[in-house]
């Protein structure tokens, strides 16, 4: 007996696939920015006024809670540590 493919179906699964790949390399590319702004105001807090410290560690939560964010959507469940 003669098996029915269907075509489109498969080409609709890596039309998918196609589309995920591209959302994780932009997605990567976004927490490695991410990463590479928290590592700046870490630093810059370092080296801050006392009048600045508030709104740095605010900036320093913030970007260290998209990363997090970030490093799940990747599916990675953990954050490397910067070098």
């Amino acid at each position: 007996m003669a098996q029915i493919i269907h075509l489109d179906e498969f080409q609709e699964a890596r039309r998918e696939s196609r589309k995920r790949a591209g959302a994780n390399a932009h997605l990567a590319r976004a927490l490695q920015i991410l990463k590479e702004n928290l590592a700046d105001a870490a630093a810059a807090l370092r080296d801050a006024p006392p009048e600045q410290e508030h709104e740095l560690l605010a900036r320093v939560e913030n970007l260290a809670a998209m990363v997090r964010y970030g490093a799940r959507m990747l599916g990675s469940g953990r954050v490397h540590a910067a070098k």
